[in-house]
């Protein structure tokens, strides 16, 4: 018996629930209570690991509460500072790869939009594709107000415009330990998470879900951080767009070369007297010639430089933004 127990202790991995957090503590204390009732329910365990995004108002003693019968610990990664949501997540995950030996990562949110009777679904999905895809929660309706529905309808057309990729996942995911490696030596991890999991090439499937209300107070993503929380997506194709910018300068290039024949043309067939608007048109297509090269010329140098300097690496680099790591629950 005691080399059983032995040799099941080496076996077991645990699931890790991974849920950063930025002040939003009473929000993540009931989204804990829903996902411990979710997990009674199903017969499922988890490790937590909540990632302190450098919190200005720090989760009050025993904040936790009553016991969590399905939670194994609870422990708190506290950042140096504040990154944003994006950032974290990738700390959070280096962090699990590097120390926490375990099946998979379930990454949700912590205000409750991520709705925790979801995840037996999601990781049913996991067990269906042999645990080797990345399972993500596909939004099909989401609860925001109406303006901002209409901002993020013109976010995806843009991002489909430059990336031909549409948007339709978040962060709420379900992470196999191969693919954790993976992910924890892709850069683009730093800008955004699920940008960086297609843009890898990562094996991925969906669940159709619908996003959940807060569960407590606002939410703290104003106007400004939703734009640069999606220009943060697009940047991970920074090459594919500058790719296509380039080709885009090109063409313009040529249709202007093509201007400027035609209205050399047009002024020799007039006479030998040019007339006063091909002068004016012809000055105009040559500072759009000139701005074209311009910008092809930046736009190829900035390509190239990406490819070549430094990147973050989060299995690398993210123990400079970990402070302390603080158990809060045990079993």
């Amino acid at each position: 018996m005691p080399e059983a127990a032995a040799e099941h202790a080496v076996l077991y991995r645990p699931l890790v629930v991974l849920l950063p957090v930025f002040n939003d503590w009473t929000a993540l204390r009931k989204l804990l209570v829903n996902l411990d009732a979710v997990s009674r329910e199903h017969g499922l365990s988890f490790q937590i690991l909540i990632v302190d995004d450098g919190s200005t108002m720090m989760a009050e003693e025993g904040f936790t509460g009553q016991g969590f019968p399905t939670f194994e610990c609870i422990d708190i990664l506290r950042l140096r500072r504040n990154l944003g949501h994006q950032r974290a997540i990738a700390v959070g995950l280096a962090y699990v790869e590097d120390r926490i030996p375990c099946e998979a990562v379930i990454l949700m949110d912590s205000d409750g939009e991520d709705d925790p009777r979801d995840v037996p679904r999601l990781l049913q999905k996991y067990r269906d594709e042999a645990e080797q895809k990345i399972i993500f929660a596909e939004r099909t309706k989401r609860s925001e107000t109406c303006v901002f529905q209409l901002f993020y309808s013109l976010f995806k057309l843009l991002h489909f415009i430059l990336t031909s990729r549409q948007v339709r996942v978040g962060n709420f995911s379900v992470i196999p330990a191969v693919r954790l490696a993976s992910l924890a030596v892709v850069s683009e991890m730093w800008n955004h998470y699920a940008a960086a999991v297609y843009k890898s090439r990562q094996p991925l499937a969906l669940v159709p879900t619908q996003r959940s209300q807060r569960l407590d107070g606002k939410s703290k993503m104003g106007f400004t951080n939703l734009v640069i929380h999606g220009l943060s997506a697009i940047s991970v194709y920074s090459d594919t767009i500058g790719v296509r910018l380039l080709v885009a300068a090109t063409l313009l290039i040529g249709l202007t070369l093509a201007g400027l024949v035609g209205v050399v043309a047009v002024g020799l067939v007039a006479g030998l007297a040019i007339p006063a608007w091909a002068t004016l048109t012809a000055g105009t297509l040559l500072a759009v010639l000139f701005q074209a090269i311009l910008f092809s010329l930046i736009f190829s140098f900035l390509i190239l430089g990406d490819r070549q300097g430094s990147t973050f690496l989060p299995l690398r680099d993210y123990r400079y933004f970990v402070d302390r790591v603080k158990t809060v629950y045990q079993k």
